[in-house]
């Protein structure tokens, strides 16, 4: 595929991930290669160029006019060094046989003032808006000054982030150490097209860098014996021009893709207050749209939101399923206040604004955690004791918590074990939480498939019969609750959550033929995300996979 097909083409992938940056990092690659513009015959080849250079060396080591210092002699090119073939009339050089460097005064804080002649970090390079340091001009060398159109090459920092070079257009100043000031020595290059000629093999240069994490350098050695591809200097202004103008390109694009974003925006949010209010599946497929900003994530959790807050289903007349649910919560209430299991109690009309989170349908309750389930815990069985392990009955840490159903236990423990240590064997259906940990076990809800015990590291939380008349339910209601009881948890860099604090955890109520009615509506719209994601992902694979073939073929 040819650079005009390329150009023709350019639009046609502007919408896969990077592809703007993928477009940049090729349009360098085509220049570097020759095949952005077309030879011209007429040019002077690039070995007059090399002639040139050397011409000028020859001067200045008689101490011609001009003469500045003395040039290294570098190893010479071989084949096998050579990354890419390049055009007939280019030629290969290293970056030293022609360019001086010279590095920036080391600076300290002492000689920073508040005024006088700025001074040029490489922070100031990448980002012209960042603040100066300053210095007085009549302690700085010559050597160490400079003014628009410096060349400049800065060879230290954060691979990807610092290293590369620039021409500097800020007007005078100082230069900072880790920069190099740079000078050519018989001018073969057009000063811009040497920029982007070092930019195009920072991947090299990168390669080399030496340095512990985060902070590295380039040497000097190595830049100066890096290899670059010299085009006839007229060809290399030709280049520089298409260049700049694909790179303009490249600009209007991102300009175009931040104003549809800014749309896209608008229509999200109208979309998104469209699907709280009427959450249907077509209004979930006009939210789902690659381009906008929403993640498979967050409607997962946009859809649990309006499950718990009784916006997901219509609400249905069901005075006897409520006046049920009543009466057994009231019931249990009493119960637990009497034992002492909880330590505080009141029906929903007594909980007032601010304590709970938000509004209910008036047919639902809210109830502590602890009055709707049978909150309890478990121990681990002594190692040291044979007799209590290698047994029938499964038992369960708190690691198992990170996956969504626990379907075997992690060890078996003896019949002896479940009298010595008082464990409860929990039936399948239980719901565990892991009480501390860090990541994916911390806070993690799964449900038990099997009857086991488990260890003092869980949480088992078993709905009641006739409270809450599904467990799934419940278990989605404590998906959506996991980041308050989080905050619930004390500790350091174990933080652990109080079984207490979870028994007291204020939840919404629906009456429970509602509550099915939610849990339906609910994987219902999960499946339907999970369809969408697939769908997602593969067109974005695809166009992926697209614009790398369509790179590997007309770089190759």
């Amino acid at each position: 595929m040819t650079a005009d097909e390329f150009y023709q083409k350019f639009e046609l992938f502007a919408e896969c991930p990077g592809a703007v940056a993928k477009m940049r990092e090729l349009i360098l690659t085509l220049a570097m290669r020759g095949e952005l513009v077309k030879p011209d015959p007429g040019d002077v080849p690039a070995s007059e160029l090399l002639k040139q250079v050397e011409e000028e060396k020859k001067r200045e080591s008689h101490g011609g006019a001009g003469a500045r210092s003395k040039t290294k002699k570098l190893p010479t090119i071989t084949f096998d060094e050579i990354p890419y073939a390049i055009p007939e009339g280019w030629e290969w050089v290293r970056l030293g046989s022609f360019l001086e460097m010279i590095n920036g005064r080391a600076f300290k804080p002492h000689d920073w003032i508040s005024y006088g002649l700025p001074i040029v970090r490489i922070q100031n390079l990448n980002n012209p808006n960042k603040p100066f340091n300053y210095c007085d001009e009549e302690t700085v060398k010559q050597q160490h000054i400079i003014k628009n159109g410096s060349f400049l090459i800065s060879w230290s920092g954060t691979p990807g982030t610092s290293f590369g070079a620039f021409i500097w257009k800020g007007g005078k100043a100082a230069l900072n150490q880790h920069i190099f000031s740079c000078f050519q020595v018989g001018d073969p290059f057009a000063d811009t097209f040497l920029m982007r000629a070092i930019n195009a093999r920072l991947d090299f240069l990168i390669s080399k860098a030496q340095g512990g994490v985060g902070l590295r350098h380039v040497t000097k050695g190595t830049l100066e014996k890096m290899l670059l591809p010299l085009p006839p200097f007229a060809e290399q202004k030709r280049i520089v021009e298409k260049v700049d103008e694909l790179m303009g390109l490249c600009d209007e694009l991102e300009t175009r893709q931040a104003e549809r974003e800014r749309q896209q925006n608008e229509l999200h949010r109208a979309a998104l207050y469209r699907f709280q209010h009427a959450p249907t599946s077509d209004n979930l497929n006009l939210l789902f749209q690659k381009t906008w900003p929403v993640t498979p994530a967050d409607l997962r959790n946009t859809i649990l939101t309006l499950a718990v807050q009784g916006k997901l289903v219509p609400q249905k007349t069901d005075e006897e399923s409520k006046e049920r649910l009543i009466d057994i919560l009231r019931k249990h209430r009493a119960e637990l206040l009497a034992s002492g299991s909880i330590r505080k109690s009141k029906p929903c009309r007594d909980f007032g604004l601010e304590e709970v989170p938000y509004n209910v349908p008036d047919s639902w309750d809210w109830a502590m955690l602890g009055e709707i389930t049978d909150i309890g815990t478990g121990s681990t069985p002594s190692r040291a004791e044979p007799k209590f392990w290698n047994g029938s009955i499964p038992w369960v840490s708190s690691g198992s918590t990170s996956r969504s159903t626990i379907t075997e236990g992690d060890e078996l423990i003896t019949e002896d074990a479940v009298r010595a240590h008082r464990l409860r064997v929990y039936p399948p259906g239980t719901l565990l939480v892991a009480l501390y940990g860090q990541g994916k076990t911390r806070g993690q809800v799964s449900m038990l498939r099997i009857f086991s015990t488990i260890n003092q590291a869980c949480a088992a939380i078993c709905p009641l019969e006739g409270i809450t008349s599904m467990n799934t339910y419940l278990e989605l209601l404590l998906q959506k609750q996991y980041d308050e009881m989080r905050l619930q948890s004390a500790g350091g860099a174990q933080p652990n959550l109080n079984v207490q604090k979870i028994k007291e955890l204020l939840v919404p109520l629906p009456p429970l033929e509602e509550q099915k009615r939610i849990v339906d509506k609910v994987y219902e719209l999960m499946v339907l995300v999970d369809k969408l994601e697939d769908m997602l992902t593969q067109s974005q694979d695809e166009g992926t996979l697209l614009l790398e073939a369509f790179l590997s073929e007309i770089t190759r």
